[in-house]
């Protein structure tokens, strides 16, 4: 999962790289691209029917892996914010694939100029930002 993104992101213009940013894709695939790491309580206290998995720890056939709330969000990786109902759903291929798909298509979004990119910010509420796609997670189970 974590090689959805192609490596020329990076380097399509945008003021900032997704390889510099935390990047959370939400349940509508939305991305909020946080310059600094943040603790995954924060994001979380914005969403609490969800949790929050690491592209890095999916694999076909297991439970997506909910990072800790006290855990900090690294700079460099995708988060996704997933329905806590889901939590003990083994993650199909077709989910994968639809993870991928919309992780992309926000990342893709993000590397066009002007793309906001914030500051972490305890007593902001998170915000998400429309992308150009609404690919949905499509669930299989």
């Amino acid at each position: 999962m974590g090689v959805c993104a192609s490596t020329q992101l990076a380097s399509k213009g945008g003021n900032h790289s997704w390889q510099s940013t935390v990047n959370i894709v939400d349940l509508d695939g939305r991305l909020e691209q946080l310059k600094e790491p943040i603790k995954a309580w924060h994001v979380l206290s914005q969403n609490p029917n969800c949790y929050i998995c690491c592209s890095e720890t999916m694999y076909v056939g297991s439970p997506m892996l909910p990072v800790l709330p006290t855990e900090d969000l690294q700079l460099g990786l995708v988060y996704f914010l997933v329905p806590r109902t889901k939590s003990r759903v083994p993650l199909s291929l077709q989910d994968l694939g639809a993870l991928a798909i919309r992780a992309n298509a926000a990342l893709s979004a993000a590397a066009t100029p002007n793309y906001p990119i914030s500051k972490p910010n305890p007593q902001k509420k998170f915000r998400t930002h429309p992308t150009l796609s609404n690919v949905s997670l499509g669930y299989s189970h």
